[in-house]
């Protein structure tokens, strides 16, 4: 049985994050509760709002312990979506400059349209161009196609950790990966057959 958390923080999109990974073969559970997390096999942190909104419940609720002692220090794979894998950076910007969990390095910048096409949020289909090899993204096309909602960005310090980019833009950071630890500014719950075969490589990690 695959035990899936998904952290329950106030920021929305839990219910469609949960019919995914039951459509996946998971067996989710949307908590806030130290002792559910710490039952996990697999932990998922959803999110769509401000960033700094974010971390303030994410420490109003101290999730920001028991995430660092699951995820860093007993390696359980972990999933950040739209909001969630933003938080992963040191800050962000959003709503004021904030201190993130501080596990991919860099920070979360508001999009810059260099040209009148490209419309800030960033909303609808997009495609998704895969930069390194990974488990994640076992068995996918270099190019897919997406959905996405967001105005903001993680920027990377470091290329290594940037697993794809989206041509939009400019060019911006659309998956992220670090040992057990995976991101996704794009929405896979809400990106049909692809995002759902996403998921069921994430439970496969």
């Amino acid at each position: 049985m695959k035990k899936v958390a998904i952290i329950d923080y106030d920021m929305g999109n839990t219910d469609s994050v949960r019919r995914a990974i039951e459509e996946c073969g998971g067996t989710p559970t949307i908590t806030s509760q130290s002792s559910e997390i710490r039952q996990a096999s697999y932990i998922i942190l959803p999110g769509v709002g401000a960033f700094a909104d974010g971390m303030k419940n994410i420490k109003e609720r101290q999730l920001d312990k028991i995430l660092y002692e699951q995820v860093i220090e007993k390696k359980v794979p972990f999933l950040g979506i739209c909001l969630g894998m933003q938080l992963l950076a040191d800050k962000g910007l959003e709503g004021g400059e904030t201190q993130g969990l501080g596990w991919i390095q860099g920070e979360v910048k508001r999009l810059q349209s260099f040209d009148p096409k490209e419309r800030i949020p960033h909303m609808g289909w997009n495609e998704v161009i895969i930069q390194r090899p990974s488990a994640f993204f076992k068995d996918f096309p270099l190019q897919k196609d997406f959905y996405f909602v967001h105005s903001y960005h993680l920027v990377c310090e470091e290329e290594n950790d940037i697993l794809a980019r989206t041509p939009y833009c400019g060019s911006f950071v659309a998956a992220v990966g670090r040992k057990n630890i995976y991101g996704v500014q794009f929405h896979p719950e809400k990106s049909q057959k692809f995002g759902l075969k996403l998921i069921q490589n994430f439970l496969m990690l």
